[in-house]
């Protein structure tokens, strides 16, 4: 499978890099580079990529907000995050706007190659290192799940919600079926009616359920 690629960020040097290694790899087309957030937005409407490589911090509309506008689209293009973990606040934000995944800066190249394709798949992605604290600095904010989601919850059965406790654990499929001793299908169609009732748009925002509902609790 091809993944189209947009690259959104306002380093020319970053674009470029990027751009080279990807070169290097046939399943990985570059489609399109942003330099600011609009321009990204354009982008994903002119020319429907697979997925968005975004910056958070850019000039004029910052990746925040063009992450909001991107999956709140029609669009099915989803966006994984690339940032500097450690100085950025606002990825917070981004997860929040709907991002899929999020990557650092300093990981090998690979690894965020990787992390295109694993998103690019409609699966979810968070640097390793970095899923507990951004989990934990997410459910101590203040804003709220929304009373929809805690209704949603509450309508889940007892199976569905010990599937939604372990994702939120980060488990596997093949872990959850493990874990409750059932099939690896019968996992995945778990966590697709998860992703159905609880209108999730991928893993990562079934685990920030996880979390605000009370399921998952951080370890003191």
């Amino acid at each position: 499978m091809t993944v189209r690629v947009v690259l959104a960020d306002d380093q020319p040097l970053v674009r470029s890099g990027l751009r080279v290694i990807m070169a290097d790899h046939p399943d990985l087309v570059v489609v399109g580079e942003a330099a600011t957030g609009a321009e990204a937005v354009q982008l994903v409407e002119d020319v429907s990529p697979d997925i968005v490589v975004m910056d958070i911090r850019m000039p004029g509309m910052n990746g925040i907000e063009a992450t909001r506008l991107i999956t709140a689209g029609p669009a099915t293009t989803r966006v994984l995050v690339l940032t500097t973990f450690d100085e950025d606040d606002h990825v917070y934000g981004a997860l929040r706007a709907g991002a899929s995944g999020f990557v650092v800066k300093d990981m090998a190249l690979d690894d965020i190659l990787a992390a295109i394709r694993v998103v690019a798949a409609g699966d979810a992605l968070i640097a390793p290192g970095v899923t507990r604290r951004l989990i934990a600095e997410f459910v101590r904010r203040p804003a709220a799940a929304p009373e929809r989601s805690r209704r949603s919850v509450e309508n889940l059965t007892e199976r569905e919600r010990e599937v939604l406790t372990l994702v939120g654990r980060g488990r596997s499929n093949t872990e959850i079926a493990e874990d409750l001793f059932i099939t690896v299908a019968t996992a995945k169609s778990h966590v697709s009616r998860l992703f159905t009732k609880l209108g999730a748009r991928d893993r990562v925002q079934l685990v920030i359920t996880a979390y605000e509902m009370g399921l998952v609790t951080l370890p003191r």
